[in-house]
């Protein structure tokens, strides 16, 4: 069990080891934006990400019927 850990543990070092390298060593090195809503494909296909589109769900409509009240005055 303690050979499995550890060889996980190297091989989880090693990555974060990798991904720190290329982030300092590229111009701009920052992490990949993988944000639904900033996909250029997935905007032509208008597809946003949840958020966004409870964003757009919660804006109050100019358009709406008002219903009428239920209750008896």
């Amino acid at each position: 069990m303690w050979k499995t850990l550890l060889f996980t543990l190297i091989i989880v070092a090693a990555s974060m080891v990798f991904l720190a390298i290329k982030i300092l060593l590229k111009k701009n090195g920052r992490f990949p934006n993988t944000h639904v809503g900033h996909s250029a494909a997935m905007r032509k296909r208008g597809i946003t990400c949840v958020q966004t589109m409870d964003a757009m769900e919660r804006k109050p409509n100019p358009h709406r019927v008002s219903e009428r009240s239920t209750t008896k005055k």
